[in-house]
């Protein structure tokens, strides 16, 4: 039992290090009306583990607040990602609706952010298509690509030596 719960936070600790690091290599584009944010790819890990929930919304949050995003930004956006990684636990029975969450969640929610946090006076409409598409690439895309890479070793990557799986 000790071994799953050490187990389930080295997991979460890792997947937030993970976001976080790729939240701040891939700045430039991971914020604005025109984003591609390549940290949010790893929302489908919810698929191998439920670890990945906190680990994602903790990785999320600290993103955001470590780049100095806007209040309501690192409040909503963190919201939007939790509220994805829950979708995707909740679909991991089928692997291609997995990323399918994360980018409704963003889609509906990161646009309202960008304006009322940022005062971006684009469409509404028009942040949705394009805060949908940067989803579309970093979660459906490249998402399930890592999604299938991951699935050929999820045994040796997400449980422990003595064979505890989450």
């Amino acid at each position: 039992m000790r071994n799953k719960k050490v187990l389930f936070m080295t997991q979460a600790a890792i997947i937030a290090a993970i976001y976080v690091v790729l939240v701040f290599v891939f700045a430039p584009i991971s914020f604005s009306g025109i984003q591609v944010r390549i940290a949010e790819m790893l929302t489908i890990l919810p698929f191998f583990t439920p670890a990945a929930i906190p680990g994602l919304t903790i990785g999320c949050l600290l993103g955001n607040w470590l780049m100095g995003a806007h209040m309501l930004d690192v409040i909503f956006g963190t919201l939007a990602t939790l509220l994805g990684a829950i979708g995707s636990y909740a679909l991991r029975k089928n692997k291609f609706l997995v990323p399918i969450p994360p980018i409704v969640a963003n889609t509906i929610i990161v646009p309202w952010v960008i304006r009322m946090a940022y005062g971006d006076a684009t469409p509404i409409p028009l942040l949705m298509t394009t805060v949908g598409i940067g989803e579309i690439i970093s979660c459906g895309v490249l998402g399930l690509v890592l999604l299938i890479a991951f699935n050929k070793y999820r045994h040796s990557i997400f449980t422990n030596s003595a064979g505890v799986n989450n």
